[in-house]
């Protein structure tokens, strides 16, 4: 099993369609810090459509209250400040990837907890800033998959 875990997401449709593709990859979805919307929103839950009912959602009201959770499991935090490229890494059955908010990313302290070891995806082209959140979720889970089924 993988994780997926977002701090403090802000935009309902992305969060939906992470949790839609993290029902579909059986990863559990954790969402960390305040949000930006309510869970019941209903931007949220047309995003996530009718798979809901097959999403394994976990809350932390802090980073602490993660770190706390995943103490002793590798969090591979993710962010454009990365400087290891994602594809680069061996994935492991219950890794968990850490992404930050759509507008702020992810604060200095984790930044600073993983210094070296952030994952990043390359954007050869160099002309945007960052991918959508949902975007970025696909390509590193997918990749973790492809890894661990041998796709």
């Amino acid at each position: 099993m993988i994780h997926v875990a977002l701090w403090e997401p802000e935009i309902p449709p992305n969060t939906g369609n992470i949790a839609r593709l993290c029902a579909a990859t059986d990863a559990t979805l954790h969402l960390i810090g305040r949000t930006g919307f309510r869970l019941d929103d209903r931007h949220l839950r047309r995003a996530g459509l009718d798979y809901w009912p097959d999403v394994t959602l976990q809350t932390h009201p802090t980073f602490e209250d993660f770190a706390d959770a995943f103490r002793g499991t590798r969090v591979h935090a993710v962010s454009t400040r990365g400087t290891v490229p994602y594809a680069r890494v061996r994935y492991l059955a219950g890794d968990c990837f850490l992404f930050g908010s759509e507008s702020k990313g992810l604060p200095p302290a984790v930044h600073d907890r993983y210094a070296g070891q952030i994952l990043t995806i390359p954007m050869p082209a160099g002309r945007v800033r960052s991918l959508n959140l949902a975007t970025a979720v696909g390509i590193v889970l997918y990749e973790a998959l492809r890894q661990l089924h041998d796709w």
